[in-house]
């Protein structure tokens, strides 16, 4: 039976009261293409009716061709297509505009392997490792590869007797020192590790005078032209030569092709360097002598023993008169000593940092990463075991100390290696006093770095910093005291550097 009340034909709901009882179908025989079988159950019926389906089916050919040659629908296509072209157009002169109005990269300048890292002077190769020295060098290029070392120079090894010309043999590596198979291991154990070799071919090393000149120039002359082209096929990648302002001006001839036979590599082959040391160290005189020897890089007296405002201005007249790849910093050689012996234990830190930095190549002496100190003959024996397990002569104190210069090392040296603007940036004097220096080394639109050092025993000082490019504050990369921990915040309208302390701080470009 149908309820009384109001039922939606098109889909009426079961009432399912009963679960028992069966459906009931019911329907029109006369007519069942226009009603669907209704179904009854406790006395609700459903009712399904089919919906009319409407299929659009579209335009035929004939008339899209009658609609398209209409002139609205030819207005239309042609305002689409100019749109299109203009928008096309309106997006190029953007992208023109966002290229040009851009800052442009500065090009990187032309650089020399030298200039990449630090060089690392083992002017008594015996004393760097365990006798013989060669033997056990190669086994030491890891370390030297830990620093981010660049190039090693190594001797004089060759056969010499002081101010005997007659016993001179530059193409034979003295006994005591190797042979030429251990040498050459040592060159390709460098090689691995994209370490360069660079060779002290002084003649008389051990003498009073580091050339023969007077009595054997004849000698001097034949040997070392061959010897040159000896050792560079045996793989040296470059040669060090003391007293080169001497040589070059009293044999000039001789000096010429020196830099001939160095410098004349073949396409495709890497630079060799020649390598100078002179004792001069006014600027003046330093840039007279790069320019007479034409030597790749000089070593000097320039930072050593002045005062912070000599160095300043020692700094910025080389900066300003030459090529950042043209300078090198050094303190000690294998002369003059070891830099902790030159500045003392507790300026070693500051002075890796100011020699890691410098606008130019860093060359230290063997052990200036731990603050090794001379002894009686300037070639005292290398620690390489820092562990307070083998102390031998050398206090846990002493030992925990080297330790910490050479982490500091190693950081800074790391860090010159990855940032441009240490690498190979401009130079940007700050500050300069009796006891303190600050300088910004940047280069385009990297990070940018500045240092600071306080010389001074006893007094903290406030630099007050100021320059378009600074911004209020920068953050520490490093610092030589624990005072200071990286990642601090410091105000640079008033630095304070405490007493004997170095920082390296760093703040972004903006345009």
């Amino acid at each position: 039976m149908i309820n009384d009340s109001k039922v939606d034909l098109n889909d009426v709901e079961l009432n399912e009261v009963e679960q028992e009882k069966q459906p009931m179908t019911v329907g029109d025989s006369g007519n069942n293409d226009a009603i669907s079988p209704v179904t009854e159950k406790n006395g609700i019926v459903k009712v399904k009716i089919p919906e009319e389906e409407t299929k659009f089916t579209g335009l035929s050919k004939e008339e899209l061709l009658k609609v398209a040659g209409t002139p609205g629908w030819v207005k239309v296509r042609w305002a689409l297509l100019i749109l299109f072209w203009l928008g096309w157009l309106g997006m190029l002169a953007g992208a023109i505009a966002i290229i040009v109005q851009a800052p442009r990269c500065k090009p990187i300048p032309e650089m020399n392997w030298w200039n990449y890292g630090p060089l690392y002077l083992i002017g008594d190769v015996n004393s760097f490792t365990k006798s013989p020295g060669l033997q056990d060098l190669a086994n030491k290029i890891e370390k030297m590869d830990e620093l981010k070392i660049k190039g090693l120079i190594i001797g004089p090894v060759h056969v010499s007797t002081a101010d005997e010309h007659r016993d001179l043999s530059l193409n034979d590596i003295s006994s005591e020192t190797g042979t030429l198979e251990e040498f050459k291991n040592v060159i390709q154990a460098a090689h691995k590790r994209g370490i360069y070799v660079v060779l002290d071919l002084t003649p008389n090393y051990k003498g009073s005078e580091p050339w023969f000149i007077n009595e054997a120039v004849n000698t001097t002359v034949v040997q070392l032209k061959s010897s040159l082209i000896h050792w560079l096929k045996e793989g040296v990648d470059g040669f060090l030569f003391y007293g080169v302002e001497k040589v070059s001006t009293e044999v000039p001839s001789l000096w010429r092709d020196v830099q001939v036979i160095i410098h004349n590599q073949t396409e495709g082959e890497t630079k060799k360097v020649l390598i100078g040391i002179t004792d001069k160290s006014s600027p003046d005189d330093i840039a007279a002598v790069l320019n007479s020897t034409g030597v790749d890089l000089l070593l000097s007296g320039a930072l050593r023993s002045k005062s912070v405002l000599e160095i300043a201005h020692t700094v910025d007249c080389l900066y300003s008169t030459h090529n950042q790849s043209q300078l090198a910093w050094n303190i000690g050689g294998r002369i003059t000593g070891h830099l902790s012996s030159l500045v003392g234990r507790v300026h070693v830190k500051l002075w890796q940092l100011l020699l890691l930095t410098l606008p130019g190549t860093p060359v230290f002496n063997y052990g200036d990463e731990i603050g090794l100190q001379d002894n009686s003959t300037k070639y005292p024996t290398m620690v390489w075991n820092l562990s307070s397990q083998d102390i031998n002569e050398t206090s846990e104190r002493d030992l925990e100390e080297m330790g910490s210069f050479r982490t500091f090392f190693k950081a800074v040296s790391e860090k010159r290696m990855k940032e441009r603007s240490l690498q190979h940036g401009e130079y940007l004097p700050l500050f300069n006093s009796t006891t303190a220096l600050a300088y910004v080394r940047r280069w385009d639109q990297n990070e940018r770095y500045l240092i600071a050092l306080n010389w001074h025993s006893i007094d903290t000082v406030t630099l007050q910093l100021k320059h378009a490019e600074l911004p209020e504050q920068a953050t520490v990369v490093f610092s030589t005291t624990t005072k200071t921990a990286a990642g601090d915040l410091l105000s640079l309208a008033a630095l304070k550097l405490e007493p004997e302390q170095g920082v390296m701080l760093k703040f972004p470009y903006t345009s």
